[in-house]
């Protein structure tokens, strides 16, 4: 059976169009640990909770991938530095919180207009792979009322 031909929307269409180049710089899987939940059993120090972060960070494409400068790429390196110091951080309720944190250092480098970020607790309940939260979000949402 023939599908009608439809034009896919998606949360970035204005941004990210197939008229547009974009680069994006990523982190995947990356895997620290964390004290971290609202649950009481969650609130034990002496058994933090295994999270997956991963980090997507979209700039739109100024010809830059044959460039040997820093100032030509999106570095996710201070993402993964602060991440890496979540297992000396103290107790954190939520996982929005941390996921804001993220979201805040992707948007630390001007070029970002856009980001995805998703944190998952894959050991928190016996008949799931994972539980957690994700958010795609746009520069000027997230600094929708503030200065940038």
């Amino acid at each position: 059976m023939a599908m009608k031909d439809e034009t896919i929307s998606w949360p970035a269409a204005s941004i990210w169009t197939p008229s547009r180049s974009y680069v994006r710089s990523m982190l995947r899987d990356l895997v620290t640990e964390a004290r971290i939940g609202l649950h009481p059993w969650e609130q034990h120090p002496e058994r933090p909770s295994r999270l997956v972060v991963n980090v997507e960070m979209f700039a739109l494409f100024d010809g830059g991938l044959n460039e040997e400068s820093h100032s030509s790429i999106v570095d996710y390196d201070h993402i993964r530095d602060a991440i890496r110091l979540w297992p000396t951080r103290p107790h954190t309720k939520l996982l929005e919180t941390l996921l804001h944190e993220v979201v805040g250092l992707c948007f630390a480098n001007p070029r970002v207009s856009a980001c995805r970020v998703s944190i998952v607790k894959p050991d928190i309940f016996n008949e799931a792979a994972a539980a957690g939260v994700e958010v795609y979000m746009l520069r000027q949402d997230f600094f929708q009322g503030t200065e940038q």
